[in-house]
């Protein structure tokens, strides 16, 4: 009698491990999503806020002023020297200043040119625009900021067009900071108004409203958000940065150059440290008061 093989089910038999491994992430998505997420999730625990632990406790320590040697011990000393000394009071005001002035020249002019990219031009010219916009982020930063030194220097363009030149100094900073981050300003304006839509202010229309109320009762108030995202990068951008400085900024001293002659010439890393804590509690406050306004949410 012939011996009856019995039929094999299609995919029976023993699973392989990948699709067994497989099958087990899809039961359980909290674990494949932990798996995706936990290598960047790393590397942002240990580069990022390692190295902000780190600066937090060197900036407790102290330096030897005969020796130049790093003293390990405990104190409150550079903390007290930036509360009491006038010198670093002025600096962190006039960067705090710096940085608010590049932040409203930058959304002065990104309004009109994101609202130009999204409501008047037609979709192939948007296109084109957003290109010109993004291209001054494809070039280096230094050769952006020593591009403006020749150009703000005696004889460069700026004194052969206007006759003058504000030379180099906080002006002369506060310009190149301000070109350097517009194209950060412009984009996420240009998102938020990309996103309104043109029934709103066609309805304002409809009801009497001039372009004027229409832009302070309806885009303004809708737009406000992503007007906040950008100036959290410009305004960040600009408290921290030190180079555009060095470059154009003459004898200014903000809290950049600051944090970057005591780690270089002065050989003093804990003061430095402290100094660079500043602008991250300043950006800390400043993140703390814009979260409800749903500005991160555009980011």
């Amino acid at each position: 009698m012939a011996e009856t093989l019995a039929p094999v089910a299609p995919g029976g038999g023993s699973r392989s491990p990948g699709r067994s491994l497989s099958a087990f992430l899809h039961r359980r998505p909290w674990l494949r999503l932990s798996l995706l997420l936990s290598a960047p999730v790393a590397w942002l625990v240990v580069a990022y806020l390692g190295s902000l632990v780190a600066l937090f406790l060197s900036a407790f320590w102290t330096v030897d002023t005969f020796t130049g040697a790093l003293i390990r011990e405990w104190n409150l000393e550079n903390f007290r020297t930036l509360v009491t000394d006038s010198v670093y009071r002025t600096i962190t005001l006039r960067t705090l200043g710096v940085a608010a002035l590049v932040t409203v020249i930058d959304a002065l002019i990104a309004f009109p040119m994101a609202f130009a990219m999204a409501k008047l031009v037609s979709p192939r010219a948007r296109r084109f625009l957003v290109v010109a916009v993004l291209m001054p982020l494809w070039s280096s930063y230094l050769v952006k900021a020593y591009a403006w030194r020749v150009m703000l220097g005696e004889g460069g363009f700026v004194d052969s067009v206007f006759g003058a030149t504000p030379g180099y100094g906080l002006t002369a900073a506060v310009i190149v900071l301000a070109y350097l981050w517009l194209p950060y300003m412009i984009l996420p304006i240009y998102a938020g108004l990309e996103r309104l839509p043109d029934s709103l202010l066609e309805a304002s229309s409809d009801l009497g409203a001039r372009a004027g109320r229409t832009f302070r009762k309806v885009i303004l108030p809708m737009t406000m958000p992503a007007v906040i995202a950008g100036s959290i990068f410009t305004f960040s951008l600009s408290l921290g940065d030190y180079i555009a400085v060095q470059i154009v900024g003459g004898k200014t001293q903000l809290i950049g150059n600051v944090v970057y002659s005591n780690i270089g010439a002065a050989n003093n890393l804990p003061f430095a440290a402290a100094f660079a804590l500043v602008p991250v509690l300043i950006m800390i406050g400043y993140l703390m008061a814009v979260r409800r306004t749903g500005a991160l949410d555009e980011l």
